[in-house]
Formats: C-alpha cells, sequence, structure tokens
C-alpha cells in the first residue's frame, strides 16, 4: 500500500480519500462497521489482501465489526492529513510507515502487513534499454540515472538520502508516461505492485531489469484514524493472534506466494539502502513479521 505507493494515490504505500468540501461535515462514522477505502480511479490490487486480513483480524479479536470498502479519491498527502484530523468517511488506510505518519496523531498498527515486501524494489525500465542496465550492480552505477517517484512519497526522500537521484510528479500514472518518454530512467516499483501494474499489456514499451532489486527496510501498516482507538486495539490483538497461530503468514503466501517466485534474485543483485525514515518502535527483531524473496513465507 510501498503500496499499492501519487497524485492519485502510490498504490504500495495507501489508498485515497476524497476532497473535503471546505466547511463540510461528514456523517458519524457507524459503530458496527469498518469502512477501507476503495480506490476508484486506478484499481488497488492490494485491497482484496488488505479487507481478508482486516476480517482475519477482527475475528481472531472477537469482533463483530462489518467491513465496508468506500469508493474515494484523493492525493496521499491528503489522505494522511484528513484521517489524522478524524475528519475522513473511513476508519483506517494501509501505508509505508515513516516517522512523521507515525507522529500525525493516526493510530499505526505495527504488525507489517506485507511482511517488509513494500521494501523490495524492482526496476520498471524502457524495454528497448534493457542491454544498458546488465552492467547496473552498484549504487554508483546507478546514481547517474534518474529515478522516478511520487513527489510526497517517503521513498523519494529514502532514495535521495542514499545518493541517488530522483524526479517526481504529483501524479502515479504520470510517472510511467515519464518513463516511457524518457524524462526519467527508471521507476522502482514495488514486488507486491509491480505485476499488476503491467498486466494485459498496459505499458508495453516497459519491462523490469532481471535480477536487480533495491532493498530498504520498511513496513506498511494499518493506519486507523485517532477516532477509532478501539478499532486499533481490535486489530493489534487480532493480528498478533493470527502470527502466532500462523493464520496471518498463510493468507500472505496464498496471496503472494506466485510473485515471489516470479521474481527471484541473487544476493548480487540486491543494492542495499538505508532507511533514514524508519521508526525506532519498528519490529524488525521479530523474524516472523518479515520475508523476503526466495523465503518460503
Amino acid at each position: 500500500m510501498t503500496p499499492p505507493p501519487t497524485a492519485r494515490l502510490h498504490r504500495r504505500h495507501c489508498l485515497a480519500l476524497p476532497l473535503l468540501l471546505a466547511g463540510g461535515t461528514l456523517p458519524a462514522q457507524p459503530a458496527d462497521a469498518v469502512r477501507l477505502p476503495r480506490h476508484i480511479s486506478m484499481p488497488d490490487p492490494q485491497l482484496a489482501y488488505v479487507r481478508r486480513l482486516v476480517e482475519l483480524a477482527l475475528a481472531r479479536a472477537g469482533s463483530r465489526l462489518e467491513v465496508r470498502p468506500v469508493d474515494l479519491d484523493m492525493a496521499q498527502g491528503r489522505t494522511l492529513v484528513e484521517l489524522a484530523s478524524g475528519r475522513s468517511p473511513v476508519d483506517l488506510l494501509w501505508t509505508v510507515t515513516d516517522r512523521h505518519r507515525e507522529a500525525s496523531g493516526l493510530l499505526p498498527v505495527r504488525i507489517p502487513i506485507d511482511r517488509g515486501l513494500m521494501g523490495w524494489r524492482l526496476l520498471l525500465v524502457r524495454r528497448n534499454e534493457l542491454a544498458q542496465w546488465a552492467h547496473v550492480r552498484s549504487l554508483s552505477a546507478l546514481a547517474g540515472r534518474l529515478a522516478g517517484q511520487g513527489h510526497d512519497w517517503p521513498d523519494t526522500t529514502i532514495l535521495r538520502a542514499n545518493g541517488l537521484r530522483v524526479g517526481t510528479s504529483s501524479v502515479y500514472e504520470a510517472l510511467f508516461r515519464m518513463l516511457a518518454a524518457g524524462r526519467i530512467d527508471y521507476f522502482p516499483r514495488s514486488i507486491l505492485e509491480v505485476d499488476a501494474e503491467l498486466a494485459g499489456g498496459r505499458h508495453p514499451d516497459l519491462a523490469i531489469v532481471p535480477d536487480l532489486m533495491l532493498h530498504y527496510p520498511a513496513a506498511a501498516y494499518l493506519f486507523v484514524s485517532p477516532t477509532r482507538p478501539e478499532l486499533a486495539a481490535e486489530l493489534r490483538a487480532g493480528l498478533e493472534a493470527a502470527v502466532a497461530d500462523g493464520s496471518f503468514q498463510r493468507l500472505h503466501r496464498e496471496q503472494y506466494a506466485a510473485v515471489l517466485k516470479a521474481h527471484p534474485v541473487t544476493a548480487q543483485g540486491v543494492l542495499k539502502l538505508s532507511n533514514p525514515l524508519l521508526p525506532a518502535e519498528t519490529p524488525v527483531q521479530r523474524r516472523e513479521l518479515w520475508l523476503q524473496p526466495g523465503d518460503a513465507g
């Protein structure tokens, strides 16, 4: 939800919410429902998984709350602001965590629902230039090329902090056009997102660089509205129970095993980056919460 990471919305990083009319008010949230955002202009391939995961967590917590998707559309930055303010018509969203987001008033549920895979990034490039990427196996070789990212994505800060050049857009779909037109040289995409983005021949001039990934520690969390602390507590308890009994891992494996198998990478093909935005509270020492390409899950 890196998710997905946009002007519409970074689909690795979160889904979007609608722009509220100035001075407008929203109806009270029903106590018997959990409202999830359903992006209307760019379907999110992670929505079905997130809905099942929320339902699993609620069931493990003994909750009777019903999950209700809501059709919405908004840029990622505004999405977070509206949810943190308590004025959002949805109760939660999912996105990659960072220090600012965890300090914004949102309630993070610190179980990485992506098992860390949003930090594994394949490089989308122009198909006719694949041969030029065969010898790129270091950050210094990558530093001379221009990446594309959303202007308000955490990934932009992470790439720049590691000495990489980044061109940005406020419109998610525009980044694919920028790449095809030669305005950027590559577009790092989460291993969880890129296949859906290329499905159906939507970007025939683009291709994935084989055996090359960027990796930085990252976690996609459920972030809950501060108006629903009881929901955050139920989701936290339910996810912990699902981790303990293995049902969380089974659901994730069912959803993403084929994706991981489709994108093997050798250790020599992984370029490691630091993540200066990773909060200290991230449970990086809990091995059962994380995966990497090649793991059985």
